[in-house]
């Protein structure tokens, strides 16, 4: 997420922290303050942001790289007519308030002239020391120690404010709030885009847009879905009430004005005109655990079932491999999407079975980013971030079956399957059992 906002506001990391990436502390490269304040604007990931006055392996360390720091850059800051307070933050170890006071006066020979205001100071310096990540072997001293000012904080309580929990309209897979903001700021959603979500459901990818000015719309092959009609997912809710649908959602949050629309459609078969239409693609396909994965078919087709919705709606689904959704998700990204544009999207995979190669691919899109959540020992989803790089040609509309592509994630067909099989934590048992 940090990456993606960095190179939409123009920053970037310092060579040395790449390797790091597992600690909780980063050193950006960020060329201005105000570019920091809109970095923070976005992130729901990131806690806070300092501009580094110093930092070192140990408190030494530290007290030398401080006295290094330019003094002209210090006194806006240390002025006598301003106030000021110090505050420490310890990562993976708790200080006691008499350690936190030795800390701060160590600091002394800074050349603070301001009063001290613990309540509101106009401005906060911060210590932060980082003592590792094994809660079960923490160092006695830190491993690494930053000191800064404070200048903004992340939007760490849009997670609560935008609570599915609170929200008018869900669905059985309605998306979770902060893995929604981390797609689109993924996907470098700024005001003006327009954003589409081709699996929309509830439309829970499509709030989180348009609370960055961008313009949304989604289709779904669920008719009752995508009216709001049918049976309610909400506890203790028999039917969905008169005004529960995307729209609704929108208003809820005073981003009415930015929904286009939704559309019953079928994500197979595009029913937009030809050309780049959108500047970022957010979604996340079915994957068969709760939601069946579903396409429109016809009379010549093997058919699934012939269902009946409200209003006297009829379609016939036919199966829907999950290769098939996600390489006509790409092809479709490739085609419609801006140059320039993200295509952002979870793809389920199964643990013991997966390799980076299996990442399906396109010529016309780069992957940018591939992060994973687990949601059980033996599977997990992969956050796919691309952006398109090459115009769409008539001749791409199929090179990815040509070029080997197309074949390595066929084996996830039966994710479902694989999702309730337990087929890890079995092998484990018995290698368990064969050590003793």
């Amino acid at each position: 997420e940090i990456t993606s906002l960095l190179s939409l506001c123009g920053g970037q990391f310092c060579g040395e922290q790449e390797i790091r990436v597992n600690s909780p502390f980063w050193i950006l490269n960020i060329p201005s303050e105000e570019m920091a304040r809109g970095l923070m604007k976005r992130t729901v990931c990131a806690k806070s942001i300092f501009e580094l006055w110093g930092h070192g392996r140990s408190a030494g360390e530290l007290y030398a790289s401080l006295k290094n720091y330019p003094t002209d850059k210090m006194l806006p800051y240390l002025q006598s007519d301003s106030t000021y307070k110090v505050h420490i933050h310890t990562f993976n170890k708790t200080l006691t308030q008499a350690q936190k006071i030795k800390k701060i006066d160590a600091l002394e020979f800074l050349p603070f002239k301001g009063k001290v205001n613990l309540k509101n100071p106009e401005h906060i310096f911060w210590i932060l020391e980082d003592y590792g990540t094994n809660p079960n072997d923490v160092p006695e001293e830190p491993i690494h120690l930053y000191f800064g000012r404070w200048i903004a904080d992340g939007q760490r309580e849009l997670i609560e404010s935008y609570s599915v929990k609170k929200r008018h309209f869900i669905g059985n897979t309605s998306m979770d709030a902060c893995l929604s903001f981390i797609m689109a700021n993924h996907g470098r959603v700024k005001p003006n885009d327009i954003v589409y979500d081709p699996f929309v459901g509830t439309g829970g990818l499509l709030i989180s847009s348009a609370h960055f000015g961008a313009y949304v719309c989604g289709t779904d092959i669920d008719y009752n879905t995508i009216h709001g009609l049918g049976k309610a997912s909400r506890k203790n809710q028999k039917w969905r009430g008169p005004d529960e649908n995307i729209r609704a959602n929108l208003r809820q949050y005073g981003l009415e004005k930015y929904y286009l629309d939704a559309l019953v459609a079928d994500s197979s078969r595009p029913i937009w005109r030809k050309g780049m239409l959108f500047d970022a693609i957010i979604t996340d396909p079915p994957y068969g655990i709760r939601e069946a994965p579903r396409r429109m078919g016809s009379q010549k087709e093997t058919v699934k079932s012939v269902e009946r919705s409200t209003e006297n709606h009829f379609f016939i689904s036919s199966s829907y491999h999950l290769s098939d959704i996600f390489f006509d998700l790409l092809k479709f990204g490739a085609e419609y999407l801006v140059m320039g544009g993200r295509l952002v999207y979870w793809l389920p995979i199964y643990r013991p079975e997966y390799t980076e190669e299996i990442i399906p691919r396109h010529p016309c899109l780069k992957l940018i980013s591939n992060c994973e959540q687990m949601l059980s020992s033996h599977t997990s989803r992969r956050l796919i971030t691309m952006e398109k790089v090459k115009e769409f040609k008539d001749q791409d509309e199929s090179s990815y079956l040509l070029d080997g592509q197309y074949m390595p994630y066929r084996g996830h067909n039966s994710f479902r399957e694989k999702y309730f099989s337990g087929v890890t934590k079995r092998i484990a048992k018995e290698e368990k059992d064969n050590q003793k």
